[in-house]
Order: C-alpha cells, then structure tokens, then sequence
C-alpha cells in the first residue's frame, strides 16, 4: 500500500529541515526574500495585532510578522514538521523575538477557535496538503471578520518559452542541486511535482471564493512562477 501525500510531505520536510534555509536560497536564487518582502508590504500589517503562519517551517515568515506586530503584537505559527520547529524555534530565540510561538498543528484542522487573528498565512505551503479548499476553509474559519488570508506560493507561469525554460528548470535543475548541496535528490523531486499540479493564479483565486472570502486580489512575481494571493474575509 502507497504512502497518502500527507505522509510523503512529512518525511520530505522532516529529511529537508536543517538544509531547507540554504536550499531556499540556491534554488529560488534567493528571490523568496524578495517575494515575501513585497507581500509583507502589500499587507500593510498593524501593530498590536494577531497573526498565524500555517506551514511556518523554520519560522522566517512568523519571524517577518512578528516585527510587524510589534511587542503589542502576538504571531504563532504551526506545522506538522516537528523537525522544521526544531530549527524554527532555535532562529526564534537566536532572534530575540519573544512574541512568537510556534506549536505543532496539522493545517487541514487548525488549533484555535473561530474568527481568532487579523492575519493568517501560508508561504510555499499550500501545494503540498492533501486538500487545497479544506485548508482555505480552515483559515477563513480562523481569521477575523474584515481580517485577511494571504497565500505566497509557487504558480503556472504562461509566457512562452519562460514556460518551457521554468519547467525544465524545476523538473532537471532544481532535484539536482538538492542532490548536490543537500544529498537529497528525491526530496526535491517532490517540490516540481508538487508544484506542476497546483492551481493556476486564476484557479486558485476561485478556491478562496469558494471557502468563503469576500474579495481576491493576487499579483505575480518573477514572470508568474510565484503569486501572492490576498483574500478578506
């Protein structure tokens, strides 16, 4: 009997956790940064606010939102990875940052009670649980009335020739510098899999209508290889 997704994605990212920061890095040409800091913008985060970062991994995002909240603010991030909370919670307490906790939770059935946080996220976490819809149900179960659900994520770019050269790129490329800066080539084969049957931006923005949000907007990043998707409640 096959592995379900949910557990193949568990073993990756237990397998990946203490090389995931610098593969991030090699593989993204360190454009992640980049992508999640114009989205940070976009959302304009107020100070003294709640935030959660589902699938936080080793916490970067929770860590960005924490700055943004402020020490008024509180941002908890969950994952089922208990090895990426390991390296998490350690870049916490190497940054200082008191106002965030990061706690196990599977994201398809979230720890906390309805209409909780002014924000919720997911970064690069999306693709990889067994029901797309199910999870942004759950987060607009979590996130207030008027609050905001926001989703940065690998997408289907369609400009010719970039497309070909991305896909080639996902699928040839990127599993061999896991297998060579990471020794884990399978690993990173998952990632192009994963990515190559999400959602287009289009696509994915009627998953959120269909969960429950009011108004979707998203922008592409790096020629549509990466969208943002942001949702009110």
């Amino acid at each position: 009997m096959g592995r379900t997704k949910e557990e193949r994605v568990h073993d990756v990212f237990e397998s990946i956790s203490k090389e995931y920061d610098r593969m991030n890095g090699i593989i993204s040409f360190k454009q992640h940064n980049t992508w999640r800091k114009d989205t940070m913008k976009k959302m304009n985060v107020e100070k003294g606010t709640r935030a959660l970062d589902i699938c936080c991994g080793t916490a970067d995002w929770a860590i960005t939102l924490a700055e943004a909240v402020g020490e008024e603010g509180q941002v908890t991030g969950v994952d089922f990875s208990e090895n990426m909370l390991t390296v998490g919670r350690e870049k916490v307490r190497k940054n200082h940052v008191p106002n965030v906790t990061l706690k196990w939770g599977n994201a398809m059935e979230l720890p906390f009670e309805d209409n909780h946080f002014d924000y919720v996220t997911i970064g690069f976490g999306l693709r990889n649980v067994p029901d797309y819809l199910q999870v942004l149900r759950e987060m607009h179960r979590v996130v207030k009335p008027g609050g905001l659900a926001v989703c940065l994520e690998t997408s289907q770019p369609t400009m010719p020739i970039f497309k070909q050269a991305y896909w080639f790129y996902f699928t040839y490329v990127m599993p061999l510098f896991g297998k060579i800066f990471a020794k884990s080539y399978a690993e990173y084969s998952w990632l192009q899999e994963s990515s190559r049957h999400f959602p287009g931006k289009k696509e994915l923005k009627q998953l959120f209508y269909e969960a429950g949000f009011t108004s979707v907007k998203y922008k592409s990043y790096s020629g549509g290889a990466v969208a943002s998707h942001f949702a009110t409640k």
